[in-house]
């Protein structure tokens, strides 16, 4: 019994002290002892204990003015380790180097983690620059066009098992229904290309397209973005829709890539 008791204590610590990490990933740059516990729901001295553990093995960092704890660079070496293993990111990485420094625009490399997609790689182009990297960063699937893009690999009723309905809007032009994503999405599969324009965020516009591995499975997806000014407003979504693969035809030329990739959760 007490070995038993230990084991399970041993596997609830580590569970706990990983919903501490996550939660210092929760958007705010800084949190307090008493922020983090709200946000795990584990009693302030219990988080006190595992911010000074994990603020002793480099994993987090305490300003010693404010005394508000931080994510640190300790964890950077483990998260890179885990990207440039990573197929896609390998096989994307000079590609999308490649395409921001002649379109301009920004491009990303991204695959389905369950309800959500996640940005392996990017790169900046001069017309759409970004003061952070979008690595590792997350995004919703039905609200942008990488993301329809990955959900092209899946059935309709995956979808709908996968995304409840009504999905959510982060605009006014937010897809919210599975039948229109339905619609859009057999777009998407005729033409080899999505468009989104101000779904997820006002002001941005992206092209994407899906890649295969070499039995035709989408394993990911590549993108172009930038401001709505650079690629057209809402208001004129079909002219976008015709203007955004002549501004941005190397995109489509590394649409299907041949590559053995794992499958994502």
């Amino acid at each position: 019994m007490a070995t038993r008791a230990t084991d399970a204590g041993t596997n609830q610590s580590v569970e706990r002290a990983v919903s501490v990490l996550r939660a210092l990933d929760s958007g705010r740059a800084e949190l307090r002892v008493s922020d983090v516990a709200e946000l795990t729901g584990l009693g302030s001295s219990t988080t006190s204990r595992l911010l000074s553990t994990l603020e002793r093995l480099d994993m987090v960092e305490r300003d010693p003015v404010s005394n508000l704890y931080r994510l640190s660079l300790g964890i950077l070496p483990l998260a890179t380790t885990a990207a440039n293993r990573h197929p896609v990111h390998r096989a994307a990485r000079m590609v999308l180097q490649d395409l921001a420094a002649r379109t301009g625009l920004g491009a990303n490399v991204a695959i389905r983690r369950g309800t959500e997609l996640m940005f392996l790689c990017n790169f900046e182009g001069t017309r759409a620059p970004k003061s952070y990297t979008q690595a590792g960063h997350t995004a919703p699937l039905h609200a942008t066009s990488i993301g329809k893009c990955l959900l092209t690999g899946l059935t309709p009723k995956e979808r709908r098992k996968l995304l409840p309905e009504p999905l959510a809007a982060h605009t006014d032009y937010t897809t919210t229904s599975h039948d229109l994503l339905d619609n859009e999405l057999d777009s998407v599969r005729r033409s080899g290309f999505a468009v989104e324009a101000e779904e997820r965020a006002l002001g941005r516009a992206s092209l994407a397209a899906p890649v295969r591995d070499a039995s035709g499975d989408v394993v990911a997806a590549i993108s172009l973005w930038g401001p709505t000014s650079v690629l057209g407003d809402h208001a004129d979504a079909e002219g976008q829709r015709q203007a955004l693969p002549r501004a941005c035809p190397d995109l489509l030329e590394v649409r299907t890539p041949r590559s053995a990739t794992p499958r994502t959760p």
